[in-house]
């Protein structure tokens, strides 16, 4: 069976986002209940509840792991450290989803998974050194194929993850223009992950579009966690958050024709949940009535510490 952990629910800057006086954001840091803070993007999976795979390492690492007690250290005999992280994915190159890796720094061994785009983009900051290969070794994630995960050692964690492209774009710290660029072909992917025999839970944190080779792979889905960066496309401007569209940073939006709402229609996911969510959404907000139309619409909206198995 497979568990999986939601460690952080939020897009980049987390929920509140630290130097945000939006309204959803005041409401959170006062403490409204129906404004409910969330970290960064991460899961954990796991295939027997004992050796966890981290996907995607957030800022908020630590204090997401401090928050979640199977992941925490077990005493151990003749050892003082130990940790339950037997490996980590990755599904791209940007800062919300590799910095936590600098927090893994201890000497603790745990494979450490990525597409050859996202290894090189770990390669050309020297910073990522402080993950000696020696103990932390990098293993290629390739695309459309089904990989047993693996720890340090070689031994198997009775998960398999199968990455596929998705339409995305560069890490914003690789931008040489102003528009989007997509890169090379494993810049932004989704993952299909399931323990050894069971369903496949997809994660797609980051997608600008519905393409037909992903609407196939989607079709029938057991379970869905996928990108809800913003509810519309101009919401940021609209916010006074910042200048780009979505479009511009690479997400889909909720809402519109184009929109994910709309794109899910007929595909027969049976369990869907947005997740990688804006400050500025207000599906963040329990009470909004953009929060009843996905609700209405079959969708869940993605808490720290949510569970779920498959």
């Amino acid at each position: 069976m497979l568990k999986l952990i939601v460690l952080g629910a939020a897009a980049g800057g987390g929920f509140p986002q630290w130097n945000s006086a939006g309204p959803g954001c005041l409401r959170a840091r006062a403490g409204d209940p129906a404004a409910r803070p969330r970290t960064q993007c991460a899961l954990a999976v796991s295939a027997d509840g004992e050796r966890w795979v981290l996907i995607n390492a957030a800022p908020e690492l630590t204090a997401q792991i401090a928050a979640t007690p199977a992941l925490h250290p077990r005493p151990a005999r003749g050892a003082v450290r130990h940790s339950p992280l037997a490996a980590a994915v990755l599904t791209g190159g940007e800062v919300d989803t590799v910095a936590g890796l600098l927090s893994l720094r201890e000497r603790h061994p745990f494979a450490l998974y990525a597409t050859a785009s996202t290894h090189a983009v770990l390669a050309a900051n020297p910073i990522f050194g402080a993950l000696n290969p020696a103990i932390v070794p990098r293993r290629e994630l390739p695309l459309g194929m089904p990989l047993a995960l693996r720890d340090a050692e070689g031994g198997p964690l009775g998960l398999l993850v199968e990455a596929y492209p998705v339409p995305g774009k560069v890490p914003l710290y690789q931008e040489s223009r102003d528009e989007a660029e997509p890169g090379e072909p494993g810049t932004t992917i989704g993952l299909a992950i399931r323990a050894e025999g069971g369903e496949a839970v997809h994660f797609i944190p980051g997608c600008a579009a519905m393409t037909d080779a992903l609407r196939d792979r989607l079709r029938g889905a057991a379970t869905v966690l996928f990108d809800g960066t913003l509810w519309r496309d101009d919401e940021m401007i609209l916010a006074g958050a910042g200048p780009k569209t979505g479009a511009r940073m690479g997400h889909m939006s909720v809402s519109g024709e184009r929109g994910t709402l709309a794109a899910f229609e007929g595909l027969g996911v049976r369990r869907r949940i947005f997740v990688h969510l804006n400050n500025t959404n207000p599906v963040l907000l329990e009470d909004s009535p953009e929060r009843a139309r996905v609700a209405a619409a079959g969708w869940e909206v993605a808490e720290d510490g949510m569970e779920i198995t498959a």
